[in-house]
């Protein structure tokens, strides 16, 4: 339903875009949220995005920036000026999302941008600049509520009522000492049912651990996820509270490592502009069919040592496929589920080698099983008793291999620091082709050579 209502959108805006009718568009931009703009602007060529970016209303514009993809969002970020992305940057009230477009800046920009803003927003951004954008402290927003342990809730709730307004996604306010250091959270369920006159010392909770500033984001998903959370104080290296993490940031920290992981099977960044410039693409993409390409020319390699075997045996040449792609496919499921288990944190030294001795197991009982199913078939195809049991024992030893090299690859890749989820399924191929080829070529020159 909801695809349905974009394409129908997409429609009506191209339409309008090419009859330059900005009445037209801009009724259609009143009628949607900022969800929704931003996925037009995703999904629109680059020529009708130029035209439609101009007439969003100025006050969403950093708020679509945020929704839109990094690719996109970087290609109309380079065409705006220091003043215009300083002006966009004001319209979002939390420091993490200005943070967030200011980090798709070139240096230069960047600098120029914080030189037009005042003082104290300067140093409110420069205080979560200072971390790494896949970092707790490049996550955390400082716009936090902080109380003391030794006042009454009755003080807390006065607080509270002065303020008038708390931060989106506040469940909980921190309690601090008067240096800033964390000591726990008093959360608002235990503020409204407990008794005015109760110290918070009493009932504050100490248990919810702060997160360090230099935590990965992905961890730091990881314990929203484990313990249930809706926000999380971030602390530096001598426990002072500086920020806090809410649950809309690492939503979005999982959707872009669900995109990275199925993007970068491919060799696609994760979050590629479907419209950016035939050549760019293209260059991405061609490292890796050349990649590709060379893994190629060593499985063709393999076949030619073999080359007089094939001349004499038309069936080997007939079956020669099977085996590979077998064993690619044992090898692929097997790949998936250790990258899978490296990204979740399932995965580490105490039990590499029992997810091995597994997966090779499995390798085993499926060869011996799909072994027989090839052999017999080959035996009726070919009446050749020679030819079945030779694919038989090639395709249970690719199958092993296939098992053995998805789940050794990726913890090998990981160790040279190269991201498994882009580099394993390239040698991945690699080692199933050639194991493959020479396990039922080899086999074959010495049985009917």
């Amino acid at each position: 339903m909801i695809e349905d209502n974009i394409e129908r959108l997409r429609q009506d805006l191209s339409a309008t875009l090419d009859a330059d009718d900005n009445d037209a568009i801009l009724e259609i931009l009143d009628g949607i949220n900022v969800a929704e703009i931003s996925s037009l602007l995703d999904s629109l060529p680059s020529q009708q995005r130029d035209l439609l970016w101009p007439l969003i209303d100025p006050l969403l514009l950093g708020a679509v920036l945020l929704e839109t993809g990094d690719e996109v969002r970087d290609n109309i970020l380079r065409e705006l000026s220091p003043r215009e992305i300083a002006t966009i940057i004001e319209t979002l009230p939390d420091v993490d999302d200005q943070a967030d477009i200011i980090l798709s800046l070139p240096t230069e920009k960047l600098v120029n941008i914080l030189h037009t803003l005042d003082a104290q927003k300067r140093k409110k951004l420069e205080s979560v600049l200072s971390y790494s954008d896949d970092t707790a402290g490049g996550l955390m927003n400082i716009d936090q509520i902080t109380i003391r342990a030794d006042v009454t809730l009755d003080v807390v709730l006065r607080y509270l009522r002065i303020r008038g307004e708390m931060p989106d996604h506040t469940d909980q306010l921190f309690v601090t000492d008067r240096h800033d250091h964390y000591l726990g959270s008093l959360y608002l369920r235990d503020l409204l049912t407990n008794d005015p006159e109760v110290l918070v010392k009493i009932i504050m909770r100490t248990d919810v651990s702060a997160m360090h500033a230099h935590l990965a984001d992905t961890e730091v998903a990881r314990e929203f996820e484990n313990y249930d959370l809706v926000s999380a104080p971030i602390v530096d290296e001598q426990h002072k509270l500086i920020g806090r993490i809410t649950i809309d940031d690492v939503v979005d920290v999982i959707r872009d490592e669900s995109e990275h992981s199925i993007m970068s099977m491919a060799g696609l960044a994760g979050e590629e502009d479907m419209f950016s410039p035939a050549l760019v693409s293209a260059k991405r993409r061609g490292l890796w069919l050349g990649i590709n390409l060379l893994t190629a020319f060593l499985a063709a390699g393999a076949i030619g040592i073999f080359e007089d075997i094939l001349d004499q045996v038309v069936a080997l040449a007939i079956l020669l496929t099977i085996v590979p792609s077998m064993g690619g496919i044992a090898g692929s499921q097997t790949l998936t589920l250790v990258i899978r288990g490296i990204a979740l944190g399932q995965l580490g030294s105490s039990n590499y080698r029992s997810l091995i001795k597994k997966e090779i197991s499995i390798g085993i009982l499926n060869g011996l099983v799909w072994a027989l199913v090839v052999a017999t078939f080959s035996v009726f195809w070919f009446e050749n008793y020679s030819i079945g049991a030779i694919i038989g024992f090639a395709l249970l030893v690719n199958l092993i291999t296939g098992a053995f090299a998805g789940a050794v690859i990726p913890i090998l890749l990981r160790q040279f620091g190269i991201d498994p989820a882009i580099a394993g399924g390239v040698v991945l191929t690699t080692v199933t082709d050639v194991v493959g080829i020479i396990a039922f070529l080899g086999l074959a020159t010495l049985v009917l050579g």
